[in-house]
């Protein structure tokens, strides 16, 4: 898929976006039916796991999922800023950078839903629909830390469904959205260490800090091209 270049540098969606994401939930439906019917025959174990007295499957999918989200999302918020700053110009391109900033934030925002809405078969949270949807109203688990990760996936809901209404919206407002980006960033981070049971874990702490530092590395190099490109622009204007 190509993204084309206006007159004003501003990038277009293209028009299969909306058939690309029908297509993307119907194959994530099929691949669920699919598991959900034939791997309890492969793996007997399993169906202990997700139907047995103590199942633990729901647990292991939620933090599955949860991992899954968290780094889709550092690599939408990379290659926006990569965008940002021009360096998706050298790689992969800017069009190609733009394409796949926009289709992992969707995908990245659907394992997110899938680690709230999983624990839903998990008894010993206990969690119902309410408490799911509704921030800070799991009042048996943690409820101010995972609440900020329920308002950071309601933003990022905000900012994915933005892509589809750039034109009605305007670049200004357009851009202005996207960048409360780094706030959906800040809640899910603080989310993840303050709520999540691998926190404490050598690899979890690695995984924050690294991803954390690339971005703020990124964010402060797109700074310091703005600030490089303003003396230019007013030598231009006199």
């Amino acid at each position: 898929m190509t993204e084309k270049l206006n007159n004003s540098n501003e990038m277009t969606l293209p028009d299969s976006s909306p058939r690309v994401l029908g297509l993307t939930i119907v194959a994530a439906v099929m691949g669920v039916l699919v598991a959900v019917a034939y791997l309890p025959a492969w793996q007997p174990g399993l169906a202990a796991s997700i139907l047995g007295d103590s199942p633990k499957a729901y647990w292991f999918l939620s933090r599955g999922s949860a991992l899954a989200a968290y780094g889709l999302l550092w690599l939408s918020m990379a290659l926006g800023l990569a965008l940002t700053n021009k360096l998706a110009r050298a790689w992969p391109g800017g069009p190609t950078a733009f394409d796949v900033h926009q289709y992992v934030s969707i995908l990245g925002m659907g394992f997110a839903l899938f680690h709230g809405l999983i624990l839903l078969g998990d008894r010993f949270m206990n969690f119902h629909v309410a408490q799911i949807l509704v921030p800070f109203s799991t009042q048996g688990y943690k409820p101010l830390w995972v609440g900020l990760g329920q308002l950071a996936f309601y933003l990022w809901a905000l900012i994915t469904l933005s892509f589809y209404v750039r034109k009605q919206m305007g670049s200004k407002t357009w851009r202005w959205v996207h960048s409360v980006s780094f706030l959906t960033f800040g809640l899910a981070i603080l989310h993840g260490i303050a709520s999540g049971t691998d926190t404490s874990t050598g690899w979890a702490s690695a995984m924050y800090w690294v991803s954390g530092g690339i971005l703020l590395f990124l964010l402060v190099y797109r700074i310091a091209v703005t600030v490089a490109a303003k003396p230019r622009g007013r030598q231009l204007v006199n």
